[in-house]
């Protein structure tokens, strides 16, 4: 980001501030001049906030001070604070926190790629992912998971331990359908992994049992079997939006994994991917493209997963042992 305006500023110089001022209220909202203030706006806030930074550091470290010293009497602190606000005018026309870019493209009239906090990912959505990619571990939750297990653990018929019982119990069912439709169960395994964060939070229906549903397959009129209902994250033009979505429920995690082959089957669109099976990137490419999930990075998530070593390494030895 541009900051030159800054290179000569002084904290003290409140003209500054009235030139910002006048600059906004003689452009328009599309002009290069609106833009640039915008800009100075931005730089300025930076270094605002870095100097409350350097302040609340400075206080911090009151703590371990000798009383006594000469270094801390009231006017060198006058003086310190002086310098802490010149240097965040510095660091600012640095660009040294980077604030002030973000800022810029949060508020410029013409951003596309602005997202607005109000739709941001709650943190279930982000642990899921984050679970399934090996971000972090499957014992770290948080306190309001921790409270939702425990109050679900007693009606919830499928509880996976850990990684390798999720991955050993989805692989007895996934082999035998991934094989009518010639596709890796590793990837079936993988996909599934994504989208419940390894088991660890399948969709529960009303009653607090589980649905059974590892590839979050919603119901729409032709489902005739059960159902339940959670708030879910969709992608439209690029951004994410909750919304309350109704969901299949099966009566085991072998029903699932069948009716995940039967629901590619059964709809045209993904003819594509089922000419692919034999190459699962193709194969997950070809499974977004098509529209499975609304999430860009869907199966750049599934690929990761896939990747993953206790995924491979687990997968080697189930196809050794000729698990089915």
């Amino acid at each position: 980001m541009d900051t030159n305006h800054l290179d000569k500023q002084n904290f003290f110089d409140l003209g500054n501030l009235d030139s910002l001022r006048q600059s906004a209220l003689k452009s328009d909202a599309s002009s290069d001049a609106s833009k640039e203030a915008l800009k100075k706006a931005a730089a300025q806030f930076e270094s605002i906030f870095t100097q409350m930074l350097l302040k609340s550091m400075r206080k911090a470290n009151e703590a371990f001070e000798d009383k006594d010293s000469p270094f801390n009497s009231s006017g060198v602190k006058f003086f310190e604070e002086m310098h802490d606000q010149q240097l965040s005018v510095e660091l600012s026309s640095n660009g040294s926190l980077g604030l002030a870019d973000l800022i810029v493209q949060q508020l410029s009239p013409d951003g596309k790629e602005f997202m607005p906090g109000s739709v941001l990912r709650s943190v279930d959505d982000f642990t899921s992912d984050k679970r399934a990619n090996g971000t972090i571990q499957d014992t770290e939750t948080t306190t309001v998971e921790s409270t939702k297990a425990s109050e679900n653990t007693s009606k919830q018929s499928n509880n996976f331990d850990d990684v390798e019982s999720f991955i050993t119990t989805v692989w007895e069912h996934a082999k035998t359908a991934a094989e009518k439709i010639g596709l890796n169960p590793a990837v079936m395994v993988a996909q599934a992994a994504l989208e419940t964060g390894w088991g660890k939070h399948i969709i529960n229906k009303a009653d607090g049992s589980s649905s059974n549903n590892l590839f979050n397959i919603k119901s729409d009129r032709s489902w005739q079997g059960d159902k339940a209902s959670k708030v879910t994250l969709e992608f439209e033009q690029g951004m994410p939006v909750k919304k309350q979505a109704s969901f299949r429920a099966y009566e085991s995690i072998k029903d699932s994994v069948n009716d995940f082959v039967d629901f590619l089957n059964e709809n045209p669109r993904y003819q594509e991917a089922l000419e692919n099976t034999a190459k699962p990137a193709a194969f997950l490419d070809s499974l977004q493209k098509a529209g499975y999930a609304t999430d860009p990075n869907y199966a750049d998530k599934i690929k990761q997963v896939l990747n993953r070593t206790e995924l491979k390494t687990l997968a080697a030895t189930l196809v050794r042992q000729g698990v089915n």
